[in-house]
């Protein structure tokens, strides 16, 4: 008899373990992320994936693999697509050419800061659903801050003086750097301060924050504040369609709307951190640079032909010419709408426009 009763207690121990909640199978989702882990990008993002953790407690669990150490920047698409990541973060100049559409927020089209930026990547996409993130589930858009020129030994105050410089620029941001009279250099971020510290390239095209956040201003002298260039590079964060969905509904529901919450407060940092890249520099003993409203004219005017090869590159995979006429003023109208909403907010940022 007492046998018995030890068996039956161990069926109902069992069977009480399994019926639980927290104690049935959880979920395991791996996020990819190529920045270091103490960029301000890999610390948001590891909050987001912890309060998401949080609030799907014993459903799902997701553990944040910062610095590349599960997908470098140009394997992120491919790998998320294949599954060797569940969700992942890049930019869409480390995979030119596979999300032809969204580059067009890489153009110079004014953005001067990236919490506009941001707000305009997430609109532009929610308005024109563009196929080439079908096979993805995106989670959310962000933006870099505008990219500025940076150099290590030679102040660049003209275009004149750019001419022929070896500078870094990815994908469409290449483009610009070409067309501001430079060579551009395709080199991954995280390999840049090598590449500045050894004189491969005489600079880059990217925003102040990566002065303090990448280290570039250790080793950087001059920074020539093209800002009204107003290129950006954009980040993307996706999902595996496959193991979207195969989650349930409720947990699909939850992530989306934490994802949606979410783009503000980041945008918010972006911000922050390119005001930082810029006090961080000038405590190394780096110069900005103040162009004037001449001279940034011109800076404006030699990328003028970017807008165009890009609309030429688009009609030639398919798109019509007045669709992507469209998409131009569509974001010049959100611009204009949320420079005043930043105005109003009182949203610190690196420049003054």
């Amino acid at each position: 008899m007492k046998k018995f009763f030890m068996v039956w207690a161990l069926v109902i121990t069992v069977i009480f373990f399994f019926s639980v909640p927290g104690y049935s199978d959880v979920i395991k989702l791996k996020f990819a992320n190529y920045f270091p882990p103490t960029h301000m990008n890999s610390v948001m993002l590891g909050k987001y994936c912890d309060e998401l953790n949080k609030k799907l407690a014993g459903k799902v669990e997701i553990t944040h693999y910062a610095g590349g150490t599960l997908l470098s920047a140009p394997k992120m698409a491919a790998g998320v697509a294949t599954g060797i990541a569940d969700i992942g973060f890049s930019n869409c100049s480390y995979s030119r050419g596979r999300f032809p559409v969204m580059e067009v927020m890489e153009l110079p089209l004014g953005f001067p800061s990236s919490w506009i930026a941001t707000h305009v990547a997430n609109e532009f996409y929610a308005k024109f659903k563009p196929k080439e993130w079908d096979v993805y589930q995106v989670l959310m858009f962000s933006t870099s801050p505008p990219n500025v020129l940076q150099t290590l030994n030679k102040p660049v105050k003209s275009l004149e003086e750019l001419k022929g410089m070896k500078i870094r620029g990815q994908g469409r941001l290449g483009d610009i750097v070409k067309s501001l009279g430079a060579v551009p250099m395709p080199i991954e971020i995280v390999d840049l301060y090598e590449a500045l510290r050894r004189g491969v390239v005489d600079g880059t095209y990217t925003p102040l924050e990566t002065l303090k956040g990448f280290k570039l201003g250790e080793v950087q002298k001059y920074v020539s504040a093209s800002w009204r260039v107003g290129s950006v590079y954009a980040f993307y964060v996706v999902m595996n369609k496959n193991k979207w969905n195969s989650l349930p509904p409720d947990v699909q529901k939850v992530i989306m709307d934490h994802s949606k919450d979410f783009i503000e407060r980041w945008a918010v940092e972006w911000n922050n951190i390119d005001i930082e890249g810029g006090e961080f520099f000038k405590k190394q003993g780096g110069q900005i640079i103040q162009i004037s409203d001449t001279e940034a004219a011109k800076w404006v005017k030699a990328t003028e032909p970017v807008l165009g090869d890009f609309k030429k590159d688009l009609v030639s995979k398919g798109y019509k010419a007045a669709e992507v006429d469209s998409w131009f003023s569509f974001i010049k109208e959100r611009i204009e709408y949320w420079k005043g909403q930043e105005k109003a907010k009182k949203i610190p940022t690196a420049f003054q426009y």
